[in-house]
């Protein structure tokens, strides 16, 4: 089920649960898991990209391993706040997935989250090398951190 915005999301899952959040990219995905009362977002993995269905597949893996509630999508809006083609991706990404799975599906803006995710690693002095092994499910754990700060305000989570 695909909720419009994450006060709909926030209604459509229980009241305890780990969610999961995803930087969608054209090569990767990274996944960022919360802890069950939903008050920490941690990267957890990036899953290399080859075709929706594979993708999928290990991204409905990890959701079973893990009995996860809910799917938090980052939607990357322009500057501006219209939505380009990649977000166009994303939805269909969203569609795509509602069809395979009953777990509610939500977007949260994901504009600067790759920014801050760079910053956080740069100032830990994190390695290039390092840096592009795990940019993907940093960014993810930063999208997840947004929408649950956003659960936990709304009575959601905390």
């Amino acid at each position: 089920m695909i909720c419009p915005d994450i006060e709909s999301f926030a209604a459509a899952i229980p009241r305890m649960g780990a969610v999961a959040g995803l930087d969608l990219g054209t090569k990767t995905v990274g996944v960022s898991v919360s802890d069950a009362l939903r008050s920490v977002a941690t990267p957890l993995t990036t899953i290399r990209r080859t075709k929706f269905t594979q993708d999928a597949e290990a991204l409905l893996k990890i959701v079973a391993e893990r009995d996860l509630k809910g799917l938090v999508l980052g939607l990357p809006l322009n500057m501006d706040g219209s939505e380009g083609p990649r977000c166009q991706s994303t939805r269909a990404f969203a569609r795509n997935l509602e069809k395979l799975t009953d777990l509610p599906i939500t977007f949260w803006d994901e504009r600067l989250s790759t920014v801050a995710a760079e910053r956080a690693m740069l100032e830990a002095d994190m390695s290039r090398k390092r840096r592009a092994e795990v940019i993907d499910h940093v960014a993810a754990g930063f999208i997840l951190q947004g929408a649950l700060d956003r659960l936990g305000y709304l009575g959601q989570g905390q």
